[in-house]
């Protein structure tokens, strides 16, 4: 399985943050953050499938949002019509769901701590969420 990368996706409503693991899945890096709209369905699978063939990924990590009792809210619920649809459109992908309460919050921790302005922490929290998402399943594995 050395070579094959794992990728992570932290889904929102307008954006999907993405990371990749290195070829040993020992490390997480952000990708990117690709904008989406919820509302009209356009979750951009094509450019997901792009990073997929880039990066030589075999497996998808996603990001579950659940809440503090462990029980699935809205968008818990969002994401799990995302992961639906993703299992569709990406046939010999394993999909996996990972737990990421907290995840947001320690990224945006990581980000102030680093001194990044507002702006900028908006501009990269959701790739932020992912590489912590990836980096929690590499660790856990």
């Amino acid at each position: 399985m050395i070579g094959k990368r794992i990728m992570a996706l932290d889904y929102g409503s307008k954006t999907i943050g993405v990371a990749v693991s290195d070829a040993l899945h020992i490390t997480a890096q952000g990708v990117e953050t690709i904008q989406i709209n919820e509302a009209i369905k356009d979750f951009k699978i094509k450019r997901i499938k792009e990073l997929i063939k880039e990066y030589d990924v075999s497996k998808i990590i996603v990001g579950l949002p659940k809440n503090m009792d462990n029980s699935i809210g809205f968008r818990g619920e969002a994401t799990l019509e995302f992961v639906e649809i993703l299992k569709n459109k990406l046939k010999n992908i394993e999909v996996i769901l990972q737990d990421e309460r907290l995840t947001t919050m320690g990224a945006e921790r990581i980000l102030i701590e680093a001194d990044l302005s507002r702006k900028k922490r908006k501009k990269v929290i959701d790739k932020m969420a992912a590489v912590l998402i990836l980096q929690t399943y590499l660790d856990s594995k």
